[in-house]
Protein backbone atom coordinates (compact mmCIF):
# COMPACT_ATOMS: atom_id res chain seq x y z
CA UNK A 1 0.00 0.00 0.00
CA UNK A 2 1.44 3.42 -0.90
CA UNK A 3 2.57 5.71 1.87
CA UNK A 4 2.52 9.49 2.00
CA UNK A 5 5.81 11.39 2.18
CA UNK A 6 5.85 14.87 3.73
CA UNK A 7 8.79 17.25 3.37
CA UNK A 8 8.82 20.57 5.20
CA UNK A 9 11.36 23.36 4.86
CA UNK A 10 11.67 26.79 6.43
CA UNK A 11 14.34 29.48 6.57
CA UNK A 12 14.87 30.71 10.10
CA UNK A 13 15.31 34.38 10.95
CA UNK A 14 18.42 33.54 12.98
CA UNK A 15 20.89 30.63 13.06
CA UNK A 16 20.08 27.52 15.05
CA UNK A 17 22.97 28.35 17.39
CA UNK A 18 21.54 31.79 18.24
CA UNK A 19 21.38 31.89 22.07
CA UNK A 20 18.33 34.17 22.21
CA UNK A 21 15.20 32.99 24.03
CA UNK A 22 13.21 33.00 20.77
CA UNK A 23 15.52 30.44 19.13
CA UNK A 24 15.59 28.26 22.25
CA UNK A 25 11.80 28.50 22.38
CA UNK A 26 11.55 27.12 18.83
CA UNK A 27 13.93 24.27 19.61
CA UNK A 28 12.07 23.36 22.80
CA UNK A 29 8.74 23.46 20.98
CA UNK A 30 10.18 21.22 18.25
CA UNK A 31 11.19 18.54 20.75
CA UNK A 32 7.71 18.43 22.26
CA UNK A 33 6.05 18.47 18.84
CA UNK A 34 8.15 15.57 17.52
CA UNK A 35 7.28 13.53 20.59
CA UNK A 36 3.55 14.22 20.19
CA UNK A 37 3.46 13.68 16.42
CA UNK A 38 5.33 10.40 16.85
CA UNK A 39 2.32 9.10 18.76
CA UNK A 40 -0.27 10.33 16.24
CA UNK A 41 -2.41 7.75 14.39
CA UNK A 42 -1.19 7.44 10.81
CA UNK A 43 2.38 8.54 11.57
CA UNK A 44 4.94 5.98 10.42
CA UNK A 45 8.45 7.43 10.79
CA UNK A 46 10.68 10.43 10.09
CA UNK A 47 14.24 11.13 9.07
CA UNK A 48 16.49 11.17 12.10
CA UNK A 49 20.25 11.48 12.10
CA UNK A 50 22.30 8.63 13.53
CA UNK A 51 24.04 11.06 15.91
CA UNK A 52 22.73 14.63 16.00
CA UNK A 53 25.70 15.87 18.05
CA UNK A 54 28.12 15.60 15.11
CA UNK A 55 27.40 18.95 13.48
CA UNK A 56 24.85 20.65 11.26
CA UNK A 57 22.14 19.03 9.15
CA UNK A 58 24.69 18.94 6.31
CA UNK A 59 27.26 16.97 8.34
CA UNK A 60 24.99 14.28 9.74
CA UNK A 61 24.47 10.67 8.72
CA UNK A 62 20.82 10.34 7.73
CA UNK A 63 21.07 6.66 6.78
CA UNK A 64 18.45 5.50 4.27
CA UNK A 65 17.11 9.07 3.99
CA UNK A 66 20.22 10.05 2.04
CA UNK A 67 22.44 13.09 2.11
CA UNK A 68 20.84 16.23 3.50
CA UNK A 69 19.77 18.68 0.79
CA UNK A 70 18.07 22.08 0.67
CA UNK A 71 16.13 24.01 -1.98
CA UNK A 72 18.04 26.32 -4.31
CA UNK A 73 16.49 29.37 -2.66
CA UNK A 74 18.17 28.66 0.68
CA UNK A 75 21.04 31.14 0.78
CA UNK A 76 22.02 31.20 4.44
CA UNK A 77 24.95 29.32 5.88
CA UNK A 78 25.82 25.67 6.11
CA UNK A 79 28.31 25.85 8.98
CA UNK A 80 27.50 25.35 12.66
CA UNK A 81 27.22 29.07 13.45
CA UNK A 82 25.32 30.06 10.32
CA UNK A 83 22.81 27.30 9.52
CA UNK A 84 19.35 28.88 9.73
CA UNK A 85 16.83 26.30 8.60
CA UNK A 86 14.37 23.75 9.81
CA UNK A 87 13.46 20.74 7.68
CA UNK A 88 11.58 17.50 8.22
CA UNK A 89 10.96 14.42 6.11
CA UNK A 90 8.36 11.94 7.30
CA UNK A 91 6.09 9.10 6.22
CA UNK A 92 2.36 8.79 6.88
CA UNK A 93 -0.42 6.35 6.08
CA UNK A 94 -2.64 9.01 4.52
CA UNK A 95 -3.11 12.78 4.05
CA UNK A 96 -5.89 13.08 6.62
CA UNK A 97 -3.68 11.73 9.42
CA UNK A 98 -0.82 14.05 8.48
CA UNK A 99 -3.17 17.03 8.19
CA UNK A 100 -4.73 16.30 11.57
CA UNK A 101 -1.32 16.01 13.26
CA UNK A 102 -0.07 19.25 11.73
CA UNK A 103 -3.13 21.44 12.14
CA UNK A 104 -4.12 20.50 15.69
CA UNK A 105 -2.50 20.52 19.11
CA UNK A 106 1.09 21.56 19.75
CA UNK A 107 2.02 21.84 16.08
CA UNK A 108 -0.95 24.12 15.40
CA UNK A 109 0.14 26.38 18.25
CA UNK A 110 3.64 26.52 16.74
CA UNK A 111 2.22 27.31 13.29
CA UNK A 112 0.45 30.27 14.83
CA UNK A 113 3.90 31.60 15.79
CA UNK A 114 5.80 30.63 12.61
CA UNK A 115 6.49 34.21 11.58
CA UNK A 116 8.22 34.84 14.91
CA UNK A 117 10.80 32.22 13.88
CA UNK A 118 10.71 31.88 10.09
CA UNK A 119 11.26 34.23 7.19
CA UNK A 120 8.50 34.74 4.64
CA UNK A 121 10.24 33.46 1.53
CA UNK A 122 7.41 33.37 -1.00
CA UNK A 123 8.10 29.65 -1.47
CA UNK A 124 5.98 26.73 -0.28
CA UNK A 125 6.95 25.39 3.11
CA UNK A 126 5.86 21.78 2.54
CA UNK A 127 5.07 19.22 -0.13
CA UNK A 128 3.37 15.82 -0.15
CA UNK A 129 3.78 12.87 -2.51
CA UNK A 130 3.09 9.15 -2.58
CA UNK A 131 5.84 6.54 -2.31
CA UNK A 132 5.58 2.80 -2.75
CA UNK A 133 5.30 0.56 0.27
CA UNK A 134 8.65 0.13 2.03
CA UNK A 135 10.29 2.98 0.03
CA UNK A 136 12.22 5.57 2.04
CA UNK A 137 12.29 8.98 0.36
CA UNK A 138 15.58 10.86 0.32
CA UNK A 139 16.09 14.47 1.34
CA UNK A 140 16.81 15.30 -2.31
CA UNK A 141 13.41 13.84 -3.28
CA UNK A 142 11.73 16.30 -0.92
CA UNK A 143 13.75 19.21 -2.28
CA UNK A 144 12.95 18.28 -5.90
CA UNK A 145 9.24 17.92 -5.11
CA UNK A 146 9.14 21.25 -3.23
CA UNK A 147 10.90 23.08 -6.05
CA UNK A 148 8.52 21.50 -8.59
CA UNK A 149 5.54 22.56 -6.49
CA UNK A 150 6.86 26.13 -6.39
CA UNK A 151 7.41 26.27 -10.16
CA UNK A 152 4.34 24.37 -11.38
CA UNK A 153 1.78 24.05 -8.59
CA UNK A 154 0.16 20.88 -7.31
CA UNK A 155 0.38 17.73 -9.41
CA UNK A 156 -0.05 14.04 -8.58
CA UNK A 157 3.69 13.74 -7.83
CA UNK A 158 4.03 16.92 -5.71
CA UNK A 159 1.01 18.41 -3.96
CA UNK A 160 -0.42 20.21 -0.94
CA UNK A 161 -3.21 19.42 1.48
CA UNK A 162 -5.44 21.95 -0.31
CA UNK A 163 -4.81 20.42 -3.75
CA UNK A 164 -4.20 16.77 -2.97
CA UNK A 165 -4.18 13.61 -5.03
CA UNK A 166 -4.91 9.95 -4.35
CA UNK A 167 -2.15 7.38 -4.97
CA UNK A 168 -3.60 6.69 -8.44
CA UNK A 169 -3.21 10.39 -9.37
CA UNK A 170 -6.86 11.42 -9.17
CA UNK A 171 -7.61 14.69 -7.40
CA UNK A 172 -9.03 14.22 -3.92
CA UNK A 173 -10.19 16.33 -1.01
CA UNK A 174 -9.33 16.08 2.64
CA UNK A 175 -12.52 16.50 4.63
CA UNK A 176 -12.70 20.07 5.91
CA UNK A 177 -10.07 21.37 3.46
CA UNK A 178 -11.08 23.04 0.25
CA UNK A 179 -14.71 21.99 0.79
CA UNK A 180 -17.40 24.27 -0.51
Amino acid sequence: MPRLALYTFGVLKSPLTDPTPLTRELQDAGKAIYQKIGQHPGYLTRAQAADSTLGTHFDLDWGAWGEFAVPTWYSKGRAAGTTALDATLSLWTDPHSAFDAIYTGLHRAALNRRYDWFERTGHPSYVLWWVSDEAIPAWQDGVSKLEHLHEHGSAPHAFTFHHSFAPDGTPTEIKGIGSK
